[in-house]
């Protein structure tokens, strides 16, 4: 008769099974964090082209006679820097998550170090 503190060890291997799928969804989520990260830069990338493209052509044009041009897309820079900025934070909390659940999975399994170090 088995008790609950002995495993059998089709049991042993189902843990393990459950363990590597659980490792496999935090890197995979992980990932997409790292994902999320680049575009975050990415978006972030065009408002600075935008604005440094204006700065180096500024001598050709007035700023008061191009006002309605010059203000919304002031506007559409500045959205796309809150979305950028919005994108890098939750994609960076994100990993910080991810990392400390890989730390814990480490910490209750200690044959993962091997494997993830």
């Amino acid at each position: 008769m088995i008790t609950e503190t002995q495993k059998t060890p089709a049991d042993l291997d189902r843990t393990g099974a459950e363990i590597n799928s659980i490792l496999q969804v935090i890197l995979a989520e992980k990932r997409t964090a790292m994902a999320m990260l680049r575009t975050g830069i990415a978006v972030m990338v065009l408002p600075m082209s935008v604005i440094s493209f204006l700065v180096a052509t500024s001598r050709f044009y007035d700023i008061l006679h191009v006002d309605y041009l010059i203000f919304p897309l002031l506007t559409i820079t500045v959205l796309l820097v809150v979305l950028s900025v919005y994108l890098i934070l939750r994609a960076i909390l994100q990993l910080h998550y991810y990392d400390r659940s890989l730390r814990q999975l480490k910490s209750k399994h200690p044959h993962l170090i091997e494997i993830l170090d």
